[in-house]
């Protein structure tokens, strides 16, 4: 019998939104939310010009992009058009649209036009090691209301605007996993706008509508915190800093030249987090490939600075290549190499069909240079050695578990893995699995026999009964599940089921 998986609605969500980088989602759901405030504005719900809040669109998206373009012939390096796009639709919701009758309001207009600039230069001169540091849009912003020019408004905070908003920015927490961090902000920061809007006597049912109708902390958590460039690489890392965004956005001072706003709150956020994590960018030269099974590959580089890392994490890659087929340039991918190693190694799907970014991938040469944007992830083994866990791999979900498995990581606690593959010929990384002391289990969808290091779960399906009867002791175990979302989603349930009472996942979009 064959593994058959499931589709759930969650599955389904997962498997589409895998179809879009962070990036690309987040582009179409600020343009939505800009079509939909074209159209709060014809039907009277807002009260700009329609005129001013095209001209207000076109100056931020056109000068965005056209100055992004810019700084990168400047620096020599390959600009990132939906990047530049992106910070064009924010500027566009953090600025007032200027007016243009009956009089242009120049000045203004002048603050808005430096903003988008300023963003634009802050990618590249605020940057280190080809990393920026603070999110563009919010510098620019920043850096505009000490000119006194103009002052970011943050207009797209209004309940007109909540009703898309809201959905929106669940979204992208949802297919960011930055849902917890953008709760602990919006409970802290609400939390204290709430205790004063009390305090200075206001009802409590409009005490508590009003920060998040009225005040920008959805679109600041949506589209503004969890920016991935500016994030340190760990979760408790994502947590702690929210939690003190969050005390910085919503308590009031005032120091002279500056008083808090969500771009302070934020720049000073983006500083903490750049001294958390890697900080620069990481470049990498491709130093070849060899395959791993007939439908995957590995993929060496070697690093120009010494990468930090924890077995299980992720890389993001920058791949420029000619067509983006909807998904943006960046790319994850978990490292499959032990910290330490003289080599990168990424392990990846290369059967056809395959997307553009990766046939560029895969058509490297030797030597040719690429770059990483970040590293990051919670895929990780507990702290405590004494904690034993079970593995679950799907195919190319092997991939963070050969990192972990090479580091040593079975030679200090009690570690089970159990590989789902078609077939024995699709076992990736079997030299690492044996070497690893780890007891391996294999089940093999055409029911080959694995190698004999491992133990022949034949073609069983898994489910709750059969994995609790190949892992007897599941309950006590913290367990890991990695593969595509559907697999990831079917496997978590039969954990579940079978008595796992930990389940942490990472899953795959297919790229």
């Amino acid at each position: 019998m064959t593994t058959v998986a499931i589709a759930t609605p969650k599955s389904r969500l997962d498997t589409w939104l895998g179809h879009f980088t962070m990036y690309r989602l987040i582009l179409w759901v600020l343009a939505v939310l800009a079509a939909y405030s074209l159209v709060l504005n014809t039907l009277g719900w807002l009260t700009f010009g329609l005129p001013d809040m095209l001209a207000h669109a076109a100056l931020c998206l056109g000068l965005t992009y056209l100055a992004n373009r810019l700084f990168a012939l400047l620096f020599r390096v390959r600009p990132h058009s939906e990047s530049s796009l992106i910070t064009g639709l924010l500027l566009f919701f953090l600025f007032w649209p200027s007016e243009l009758l009956p009089a242009v309001a120049w000045p203004d207009l002048a603050g808005v036009a430096l903003a988008c600039v300023l963003a634009s230069a802050s990618k590249y001169l605020l940057a280190f090691r080809g990393r920026h540091i603070f999110n563009p849009a919010a510098a620019g912003a920043f850096i505009v209301s000490l000119t006194g020019l103009n002052v970011a408004t943050w207009w797209a905070a209004t309940p007109a605007m909540l009703w898309a908003v809201l959905p929106g920015v669940a979204l992208i927490m949802y297919r960011t996993r930055k849902v917890l961090m953008a709760c602990t902000f919006l409970l802290v920061s609400g939390s204290i706008v709430f205790t004063e809007l009390l305090r200075a006597g206001m009802p409590a049912g409009a005490a508590l509508w009003q920060p998040f109708a009225q005040r920008p902390l959805l679109f600041f958590a949506g589209f503004m915190l969890t920016e991935p460039l500016t994030l340190p690489p760990r979760r408790w890392q994502q947590l702690a800093l929210a939690a003190v965004v969050g005390v910085v956005f919503a308590v009031p001072y005032n120091l002279g030249f500056v008083a808090n706003s969500p771009e302070l709150a934020l720049l000073l956020g983006n500083l903490l987090a750049f001294f958390a994590g890697q900080r620069g960018g990481i470049r990498l030269v491709f130093a070849g490939s060899r395959p791993l099974t007939p439908t995957t590959t590995e993929l060496r580089f070697a690093a120009l600075r010494p990468v930090r890392f924890t077995p299980g994490q992720y890389m993001e890659l920058d791949l420029p290549h000619a067509s983006s087929d909807g998904k943006g340039r960046r790319r994850i991918f978990s490292m499959s190499s032990a910290p330490g190693s003289a080599e990168l190694t990424f392990g990846v799907g290369s059967a056809e069909p395959l997307s553009a970014a990766k046939r560029a991938l895969l058509e490297l040469a030797p030597g040719d240079p690429l770059r990483a944007t970040a590293v990051g992830g919670d895929f990780v083994l507990p702290r405590d050695g004494g904690t034993p866990v079970l593995l679950i791999a799907a195919g190319i979900g092997i991939t963070p578990f050969l990192s972990q498995l090479g580091s040593g990581a079975a030679k200090e606690r009690d570690i089970v893995l159990l590989y789902l593959a078609a077939g024995a010929d699709e076992l990736a990384g079997t030299d690492v699995l044996a070497a690893s002391g780890a007891r391996v289990i294999a089940r093999l969808a055409d029911g080959s026999a694995p190698p004999d290091f491992m133990h022949d779960a034949g073609t069983v399906r898994i489910d709750g009964s059969s994995l609790r009867e190949l892992v007897p002791d599941i309950a006590r175990r913290t367990v890991y599940v990695s593969g595509s979302p559907a697999r990831v989603e079917s496997l978590r349930s039969a954990a579940r089921h079978a008595g796992a009472r930990r389940v942490r996942v990472d899953a795959f979009a297919g790229y």
